[in-house]
């Protein structure tokens, strides 16, 4: 017969394991080497920051993240090892120190910041982001937001922050995005034009391509975030899409320069999933991704989840950043301004 001090290691031994795996899930990273990092401020592989870490500078691969729950920062390098920790302040020295030593130059010219969608992380954009890299001649920053922990006005913030920290020799901010990553691109314009119309100098935006975005809100979060525990799980910004979409739309603007939008579908009335109405690409009907204004307007035969590492699109996106079209000039296919959902 086992002891009764077997039995209690086993049950707390099972605990840690779940704890563990719980951690895991939503991206705590907390392993024992960011322990032993955290205490002698050596470099520790980490997962990269996925639900917990939310990027606040970007150069080039090294990246400073604040944690979501304990507001606590890190400074990564291009294989996601934590190089530094602590306060924002100390991270950003001890880049500066790194900058110096490995001689980096800083970013200069047009730039290209990419942004994932919900539950996803920067991983899933990273085909995209090498296409953009062979393909121009321009920087291009993959951005890591934890997009479950937050809400738009949260996510926004964070964007901000990135662009205020941008090297002064970049001359051109354009955007790439996917799903949700697109409304946070639109609630951080929200703010930066209306300083704009109070006089404050705004940066230099180039252009911008949605992929697949919740532009009109999204039907299924709004059928599936019934459960309390998929509310928890998703977070705020999927509960501002399904039930308080009319009040977040208010606060999200209709970019003033040139943007392009491509939607998944199969280009018949009945989409890919059997939960929405119309065609849709499996998560986002095509009718929810149209807005006012866009320059160029491109159906494609992709799923949701595939949009990002589709050759087609990384074609187009390019194309678009280019030209200020998907195809040809005299193929585009703008959407016209209507006064609805003014941002």
């Amino acid at each position: 017969m086992r002891s009764v001090a077997w039995r209690v290691a086993r049950k707390w031994g099972l605990v840690a394991v779940f704890l563990g795996f719980a951690g895991a899930a939503v991206g705590d990273e907390q392993t024992a080497w960011s322990t032993l990092a955290e205490r002698f401020q050596v470099a520790a592989p980490t997962m990269g920051g996925r639900q917990m870490w939310t990027d606040e500078l970007v150069f080039r691969e090294w990246r400073i993240q604040r944690h979501a729950l304990t507001s606590h920062y890190r400074l990564l390098d291009g294989q996601d090892h934590r190089r530094a920790g602590g306060t924002f302040d100390q991270c950003r020295d001890e880049l500066e120190q790194i900058k110096r030593d490995q001689s980096l130059p800083p970013i200069r010219g047009p730039v290209v910041l990419v942004l994932h969608g919900l539950t996803r992380s920067r991983t899933t954009m990273q085909s995209l982001v090498d296409h953009l890299h062979e393909q121009g001649d321009w920087t291009v920053l993959n951005v890591s937001y934890a997009s479950t922990r937050a809400d738009l006005a949260g996510h926004a913030a964070a964007l901000e922050r990135i662009i205020a920290h941008l090297d002064p020799g970049v001359t051109e901010i354009s955007f790439v995005a996917h799903s949700l990553g697109n409304l946070v691109i639109r609630r951080y314009l929200h703010d930066v034009y209306r300083r704009a119309d109070q006089g404050y100098p705004v940066p230099q935006f180039g252009r911008i391509v949605m992929l697949t975005p919740p532009n009109r809100g999204a039907q299924l979060a709004e059928r599936l975030l019934t459960s309390s525990v998929l509310q928890w799980i998703w977070g705020d910004s999927a509960q501002q899409l399904a039930q308080q979409w009319d009040e977040v739309a208010a606060d999200l603007a209709i970019p003033r320069g040139e943007f392009g939008i491509i939607a998944g579908g199969t280009g018949h009335s009945r989409g890919a999933s059997p939960w929405l109405d119309g065609d849709d690409d499996g998560v986002i009907g095509v009718a929810e991704t149209k807005l006012p204004g866009a320059r160029d307007f491109l159906l494609l035969p992709v799923r949701h989840v595939e949009a990002t590492r589709h050759a087609a699109v990384h074609a187009f996106t390019v194309n678009f950043l280019r030209t200020g079209h998907f195809i040809a000039e005299d193929q585009r296919q703008p959407l016209p301004h209507s006064g609805e959902w003014e941002g």
